[in-house]
């Protein structure tokens, strides 16, 4: 079924400019409360959280008047990460939750996700409702007058996230004696990261935790982590955490500035949870981006590699069916289900410093779980990405590469969600080979937008 708002991971865009405009951020508040009321006569609550983009200013009135007009309460928290968005919304028995971020783009993009009761994130099934919802006259389903919901602003979610990140920590462990760089992307964690890790008892470098509106991801977070890298060296700290913009996902620097990516965090905590008999199931969730040396890895030890779409979503939703309770991307989204529903950077973060605190040894000793595969993307810039996939072309681009990796290697070519981009990667045994395949078929990606324009 097409999607005309939604992509994989809520609705984003460009602010002011459709699909990221007032007008359709009230139609999201106007269909995702007829969606979500039920026919009792009790109060209905939504919670809604933002990132630090100045857009976020114009959307979050937007979503308000779209809930209050179908007779929905509003809590508003303000800047807050987005797993917290979702740890509260059900702390707060919210009917629905709405996280107003465009994760690690930049400050000039914008997006709605939207969480169910549960604090997990939609089902596709639930967001083509809402979209189906959302071409309804304007004034169509209005509450009555005196039905219309309330708007309230509340000044402790940021404690209230603190103290259950916090609590994650093993009990009578601390963070005494560490020195911590924490990158906030001047982002959604600006506030509660430095200060949950200040509380923990580690003495604190903060860094991108001064948002002016505009800076949100900007050579900052972790799509950038030269900024944590040299932080980190320059203050000769015993890691670096860089999150990004909405802080559900994080990359690690160790000591030696060394860049650790959610591969190796996912192994390291599968690692540490098998040895303390805490995996719920042997085995991890993980997208198709995984490296191959994970795959092996895990293998080698016992435990399974099970592999999802791109996005957290998916890697939640699987872990749900199957009863596993860690899993994630190797852009940095770890989800740890015993404590969160979606990614949350953080917390990862702790679960690194908790396994580096009990066994006294260093962050470049514990992380480097693997030996990664040589594995190669790169990011075609070209509308209609979808569509330049299916040519003759590129499947004949994509077929001559799999057969010169053979059962050795893997192919995955598709089109970003959210960016105008198709994304080409390989990997295998041999980096020149990888590098070789990875070349060709974004040639015939561009020559195929080429000859479609």
């Amino acid at each position: 079924m097409t999607r005309a708002y939604f992509g994989t991971d809520g609705i984003r865009g460009t602010a002011n400019r459709f699909p990221m405009t007032p007008e359709i951020a009230m139609r999201v508040g106007l269909a995702a409360g007829k969606r979500f009321m039920s026919k009792d006569d009790r109060r209905h609550l939504v919670v809604i959280g933002k990132d630090t983009r100045l857009s976020g200013y114009m959307i979050e009135p937007a979503l308000t008047a779209g809930f209050t007009a179908v007779g929905m309460d509003v809590v508003l928290f303000g800047p807050l990460p987005t797993p917290a968005v979702a740890m509260l919304t059900r702390s707060l028995r919210a009917d629905l939750g709405v996280m107003i971020s465009a994760s690690h783009n930049a400050f000039h993009d914008n997006g709605v996700k939207l969480f169910g009761p549960d604090g997990y994130k939609m089902s596709d099934e639930a967001e083509h409702e809402i979209e189906a919802l959302m071409d309804q006259p304007l004034d169509q389903g209005l509450a009555e007058r005196t039905k219309l919901g309330r708007a309230r602003r509340i000044d402790d979610a940021q404690a209230r996230y603190i103290e259950i990140v916090k609590a994650t920590f093993p009990r009578g462990r601390t963070l005494k004696g560490l020195r911590v760089v924490i990158d906030a992307a001047n982002g959604a964690a600006y506030k509660v990261a430095p200060t949950a890790l200040y509380e923990l008892g580690a003495e604190v470098f903060p860094i991108g935790v001064d948002p002016n509106g505009f800076n949100i991801n900007d050579e900052v977070g972790s799509n950038h982590p030269g900024a944590v890298r040299e932080a980190v060296l320059k203050y000769r700290a015993d890691i670096g955490i860089a999150l990004d913009g909405d802080a559900d996902r994080v990359i690690i620097v160790d000591e030696k500035g060394q860049v650790v990516d959610g591969d190796q965090v996912m192994g390291l905590i599968a690692m540490a949870w098998k040895n303390a008999g805490a995996l719920a199931k042997p085995g991890v969730v993980a997208t198709v981006m995984s490296n191959l040396g994970l795959e092996r890895k895990l293998k080698d030890e016992g435990l399974k590699l099970i592999r999802t779409k791109v996005g957290d979503r998916y890697v939640g939703e699987a872990m749900r069916a199957g009863g596993y309770n860690l899993g994630g991307e190797q852009s940095g989204h770890i989800v740890l289900s015993d404590y969160s529903t979606t990614g949350d950077g953080l917390l990862a973060a702790l679960q690194v410093l908790a396994v580096s605190v009990a066994s006294g040894k260093s962050v470049s000793e514990i992380c480097r779980v693997f030996t990664p595969a040589p594995q190669v993307m790169n990011n075609v810039k070209v509308e209609g990405g979808g569509k330049l996939i299916e040519t003759e072309a590129v499947k004949d681009a994509i077929k001559a590469g799999e057969k010169r990796l053979g059962s050795s290697g893997r192919v995955l070519v598709r089109a970003s969600g959210t960016e105008p981009l198709v994304r080409v990667m390989a990997e295998g045994d041999e980096d020149a080979l990888v590098r070789d395949v990875v070349a060709a078929i974004s040639d015939a990606v561009s020559k195929a937008a080429k000859a479609a324009a």
